[in-house]
Formats: C-alpha cells, sequence, structure tokens
C-alpha cells in the first residue's frame, strides 16, 4: 500500500481531461495512492458531476475541445472557491499555466507526467485544502458559539446546551428541538446550519402553525403554473428553496395529519412533486424541526404520526426555559435594555437593585421572548438618563423561585373599587396601545416589521389593533 493511503482515505478527486488512455492511466495511479476519483470527458460534464458531487480536489486537463481549462476553472472558482485546482499541460502551455495560477489555480503539473511529481502536488494540495476548510470550521463554530452565548446568556446549561449543537451539526441526523415558547428554537436551528456541512446553503425556516391545511401542500412543494385556479406563475416550494441547504420546520406539532403524510414521503424517498408537475425532482435537505407541545401527547391522542416522530427524532435539543437559567437574566436583560435604548433613542442609568432582584425571581412563561418585551417597555416608560424602577416594570407573578408572591405593573393605580384583573387589563390595554403605535411608526406603517420589533407574531399584531381599533 502506498504511503499516502493513511492521509488520502477520504480524499476524493475529479479528473476532467478529453483523453480517455490519459484518464484511464492517471486513474490507476491516483486511485492505487488511496484517492477516490470521479472522472469527466470534459468541462461541461465537469460542471455536471459538481452539482452532485464535492471532491476535495479537481485535476484539469488545459486544453480540450470547447471551452478550455482555463475557461472551465474560471466557473468552478466562481461557484466552489474553496475546492483547490490543478491544471494538466504540456510543456509548451507551462506558461500560460502559470498565468492561470492568478485566477487561483493551486499548481500545474507538465507532460509527460512523473507519477511522484503528480502524487505530492496532489499531497501538497489536499493539506492546503484540509487547511483552509478546518479555518473556515473553526471560525463559524467559533461565530456559532459567539451567537449562542451572545443571544442566550453564558450559564452551564446554554454551555451544554452548545456543546449538544456542536456534535450534531457536522452530522445528517434530523434534529428535532423542544423548548418552550420563546426560549430560542429558531436560534438554536440557525446555530446547527452555521456549524454543519451545508452551512453555505440557504436556511429556510418555516412556520408550520400560520399555513391553511389547504395551502400546505403547495407552500412544501410548489405548483406549476396552471396547476389549480389561481396558479397563474410556477412556484418553488420550501423544500425546493431549501435544496443544498436546511429546512426549519417550526411547531412541526401543528401540521395536519395529512400533511404530515406527505412530509414523511418527501423526506424519505428525499424528492418531492411540485402540484400539477408530472415528474418528481430531487433534492438534498437537512431538515430541523421544533415543538413547543409534546409530540408523544399528541401520538397518543392519534394527532401526530408516530412514524414521522421517529423520522424526525433522530437527535432531540431541548432548550432549558428561562426560569431554570436565572443566572442569564440579568446579562439578558442589560442586552435587551441596550437594545431598546438604540431603538428608542433613549439613556438609561441601568437597573435598580429591586428590579434585578424581581426579574430573577419571576417565573417567565414567557421566557426570553417575555423578558424582551417588558426590558423594551421598561425603558420606554423609564425617565431618560433615570434607573428601571420596580413599577415600570410590566410584570405580573404569583409564582418566583421562592414560592412567595410579588407584583409589579406599569403604573402604581389609585385605591380603586375595580378588580385587580380590571386594573391590570386596563393597564395592559394601554400600554399595548402605545407601544404598538411606537413600533408601526418606527417602521413606517410596516407591520412585518414591526411585528418583529415588537416581538410577536404577524398574526397576533393584527388582532391586537383590530380589537384596540389602531
Amino acid at each position: 500500500m502506498s504511503q499516502h493511503n493513511s492521509e488520502s482515505m477520504a480524499s476524493r478527486i475529479l479528473i476532467i481531461d478529453d483523453d480517455q488512455d490519459f484518464r484511464w492511466a492517471m486513474k490507476n495511479v491516483i486511485v492505487n495512492a488511496g484517492y477516490d476519483v470521479f472522472e469527466a470527458e470534459d468541462g461541461q460534464q465537469g460542471l455536471k458531476i459538481l452539482k452532485n458531487e464535492s471532491p476535495h480536489l479537481i485535476l484539469i486537463d488545459f486544453r480540450m475541445p470547447g471551452e478550455d481549462g482555463l475557461q472551465i476553472t474560471k466557473k468552478i472558482r466562481a461557484k466552489l472557491p474553496q475546492i483547490p485546482v490543478v491544471m494538466i499541460t504540456a510543456f509548451a502551455d507551462v506558461k500560460s499555466a502559470v498565468s492561470a495560477m492568478k485566477i487561483g489555480v493551486y499548481d500545474y503539473v507538465a507532460k509527460p507526467i512523473d507519477n511522484n511529481d503528480l502524487l505530492y502536488t496532489i499531497k501538497r494540495a489536499l493539506e492546503h485544502y484540509n487547511l483552509k476548510d478546518e479555518v473556515i470550521r473553526l471560525k463559524h463554530e467559533l461565530a456559532g458559539r459567539h451567537s449562542i452565548f451572545e443571544s442566550m446568556g453564558k450559564s452551564e446549561a446554554i454551555q451544554k446546551l452548545f456543546g449538544l449543537i456542536k456534535k450534531v451539526a457536522p452530522t445528517e441526523f434530523t434534529v428535532l428541538i423542544q423548548g418552550e415558547s420563546g426560549t430560542g428554537k429558531e436560534l438554536v436551528a440557525h446555530a446547527i446550519h452555521d456549524l454543519s456541512r451545508v452551512k453555505n446553503g440557504p436556511f429556510v425556516p418555516v412556520d408550520c402553525g400560520a399555513i391553511p391545511e389547504t395551502l400546505i401542500e403547495s407552500e412544501l412543494f410548489g405548483y406549476k403554473k396552471g396547476a389549480f385556479t389561481g396558479a397563474d406563475t410556477d412556484k418553488q416550494g420550501q423544500f425546493a428553496l431549501a435544496d443544498g441547504g436546511t429546512l426549519f420546520l417550526d411547531e412541526i406539532g401543528n401540521l395536519s395529519y395529512a400533511a404530515q403524510q406527505k412530509l414523511l414521503r418527501a423526506m424519505q424517498e428525499r424528492c418531492i412533486q411540485r402540484l400539477g408537475a408530472s415528474k418528481s425532482q430531487k433534492v438534498k435537505v437537512r431538515v430541523i424541526a421544533a415543538t413547543n407541545d409534546s409530540l408523544e401527547n399528541k401520538i397518543k391522542a392519534e394527532t401526530f404520526r408516530k412514524d414521522l416522530f421517529f423520522r424526525l427524532n433522530e437527535f432531540t435539543v431541548t432548550i432549558p426555559p428561562l426560569r431554570n437559567r436565572y443566572e442569564d437574566i440579568p446579562y439578558l436583560a442589560k442586552r435587551f435594555m441596550d437594545e431598546a435604548q438604540t431603538d428608542l433613542q433613549k439613556v438609561c442609568r441601568g437597573f435598580t437593585k429591586q428590579v434585578l432582584t424581581a426579574l430573577t425571581q419571576y417565573s417567565w412563561a414567557g421566557n426570553v421572548r417575555e423578558l424582551r418585551n417588558v426590558i423594551r417597555q421598561a425603558v420606554l416608560l423609564c425617565d431618560a438618563n433615570c434607573l428601571i424602577e420596580s413599577h415600570q416594570l410590566t410584570i405580573n407573578s404569583s409564582v418566583n423561585h421562592n414560592e412567595s408572591s410579588s407584583t409589579f405593573s406599569a403604573d402604581k393605580p389609585e385605591p380603586s373599587d375595580r378588580s385587580l384583573p380590571e386594573i391590570v387589563k386596563d393597564n395592559t390595554k394601554q400600554l399595548e396601545t402605545v407601544l404598538i403605535q411606537d413600533a408601526l411608526k418606527r417602521a413606517n406603517g410596516n407591520k412585518s416589521l414591526a411585528s418583529r420589533t415588537l416581538g410577536i407574531d404577524y398574526k397576533t399584531l393584527l388582532r391586537k389593533i383590530k380589537t384596540y381599533q389602531l
């Protein structure tokens, strides 16, 4: 066995050359050295192979009929700049090969080829590729860790969570993310994508609860023009949009039973068929699903398919609720305060000790999303250049870590014959009206942007606008 074997077992090499005999001879040398080899007889066939395969190195002949090696290399570099290219050339073309290195060709080998020189060049090119790939991987890992810790906190629970993300991200496992509403399931899905093998592909989020049952198939799989009344143009579905990347199915438990069957088939067969299409389409998609419900309970209630659950549940990541990692609360509160100050162009000096105590004792049923809303509202209510005080916290809790009760409201109402629920309802309506109007104003009437600013979904914002007659 060659000395190169131990270093090249997993390395794949694409040879693009129109000379069949030369390809055969070169392939034998490379395969005997322990590498896997793909072959293409011209540049166009090579480009087709690259749509489905990801070699670690490309060997390409300079002189070929049609587009020459230089032209094909430019196209390869435009789409796959990370893959090293080695040019094969005759002695008469060495000058041209050297010029080709200026567009990103890693090196060249001249005909007649010396086998040892060829293998040495391949070895150096692959070492260069592996080094660049490791640098990119580490950058993504550090970026993912920074994103998670910056957005979710730095507690031991979050560190353990990132440890799981780091382990599962490079695999092809389908991941099921479990967590209460507002814990950051999409953030975790993004982190998995950013550390995965398809990190350069698209990340396509789908809110399964927001799609009507009658439209779920067309949304996921797309349709052809004329497939039904109103289908005036072809439309790609979310699966096709996520091809080569990650499809994030949020609140998967809200899918209808019939839609679950179609989803399972698409995941198992790795192909989809648009409505009205006669042929199916192959897709390569990493699926990540999320739920705030117990899918096991839904299976018992016969509203969720057991076979789909096991297909989704290859690996489970559970996000701890905010009340179970209260040490993250002061950090997140400060971060949300800084964010709100920038948005509102306002300066607050921080939090009183009583406020920090209240925040860490509150049960946070809405998790991080609720904390963000409370802090943004407090910044709005706080006087400029003052500390945020307890009465500016719009939280009402009867459950906390000390099993005692505490109440914090936006205002200190005067004694009244009205019940507490009535007072809270009125205060909430007034405060939400102010916040929604402010968000709409800053978003220039853009309701989608306003809903994201407020940390609520689009349908909730529309309902509140209608309820409060804004």
